[in-house]
């Protein structure tokens, strides 16, 4: 390479924010534009011409033991005539830090022999957003497998409130039912000095059967096995003590895990404006559109609602729509009344 060959090659280096630099054939830095002299850490080029490329630069590892010069595939290309690049190396500043770069180098022909022409690339903000990414998809991984495990919590967990439910209703309920057939039997057969205690233990049976009947409904009710959401809803607004109305529509029967979910999470509303709206009425709406069901419960109490409150009702809804990959909203200005909704897609 002659002096004005030089010359020009530095002048159009001087104006490319890619890092360059060229060694001759014993790997001594020649030339190093602006950039390369900033990016390791030095003034100006001065501080760098005549210096040996690897042991100024590129001689340790990522892991701080020595990089042997004779290892060096960055300089490679001075014996081997061809090009060789990394995307995943690391290049030493004048103050002994280290930073991740891509380079490139090629062999160049120059006035006593073959030398090196090497360009790299600062690879310190790509890795910074490697690593976020690689973490944001960890955390999106862990959420998926999070999600999919409470899935599965509830779907045991309805069929065995379902399993318990009917274990109650087929066969603690109808030993009650048997014993109080009896007991009405025996009453008939015993003296009328003993009839008080006799309609006392009938009452008692009849009452065990009404607390079993009750729990088994509390449970998992026996309706919404057989006859599905809308029914239980509609039997749900009929036992409550306050004016219900209900507007429920589906396609068809849902997955057991939705129809579970989302009567204990109408049931749990209509419960929190029963004991602490101070509610006159409440709507229950319920349908299904786009693969979509909506649902929302709606009273005309003070309002106030917050999920971050002090009670855990609020939550414990939103945790029941949230582990069906479902969207909560709740609306409650303080004086106009609460609205409890969720989004689960189907």
């Amino acid at each position: 390479m002659t002096a004005s060959t030089e010359q020009l090659l530095a002048s159009i280096l001087e104006c490319v924010p890619q890092p360059v630099w060229v060694c001759d054939e014993a790997g001594r830095i020649l030339y190093a534009n602006p950039a390369a002299v900033r990016a390791v850490g030095y003034d100006d080029l001065a501080q760098l011409r005549g210096k040996s490329s690897h042991h100024t630069m590129h001689y340790k590892r990522v892991d701080g033991k020595p990089y042997p010069a004779d290892e060096c595939t960055m300089l490679a290309p001075r014996a081997t005539g061809a090009p060789t690049q990394s995307d995943r190396d690391w290049l030493v500043r004048r103050d002994g830090s280290m930073f991740p770069v891509a380079w490139w180098s090629a062999p160049l022909e120059i006035e006593h022999g073959r030398g090196v022409v090497t360009a790299f690339t600062d690879m310190t903000e790509y890795r910074i957003a490697e690593l976020a990414s690689r973490e944001h998809e960890t955390a999106r991984i862990r959420a998926e497998e999070s999600r999919a495990a409470q899935r599965r919590i509830v779907e045991e967990t309805v069929a065995i409130r379902r399993r318990t439910a009917r274990d109650l209703h087929d066969g603690v309920q109808q030993r009650l039912v048997a014993l109080l057939i009896h007991l009405q039997l025996l009453k008939d057969a015993l003296p009328e000095a003993l009839a008080g205690l006799a309609d006392e233990a009938v009452a008692e049976a009849v009452a065990a059967v009404e607390d079993i009947r009750a729990a088994a409904a509390g449970i998992h009710p026996m309706i919404l096995t057989s006859r599905g959401l809308c029914a239980a809803l509609h039997a749900l607004a009929a036992r409550s003590p306050l004016p219900v109305s209900v507007r429920c529509s589906t396609p068809s029967r849902l997955a057991e895990s939705v129809e579970a979910n989302v009567y204990f999470f109408v049931s749990e509303a209509l419960a929190n404006a029963i004991k602490h709206a101070a509610a006159t009425r409440v709507a229950i709406q319920l349908g299904v559109r786009d693969g979509t069901l909506f649902v929302e419960v709606t009273d005309d109490g003070v309002g106030g609602a917050a999920v971050c409150g002090t009670g855990t009702g609020l939550v414990g809804l939103a945790d029941r729509v949230t582990t069906l990959d479902g969207r909560f909203r709740l609306e409650s200005p303080v004086g106009g009344g609460t609205v409890v909704a969720a989004e689960i897609p189907l």
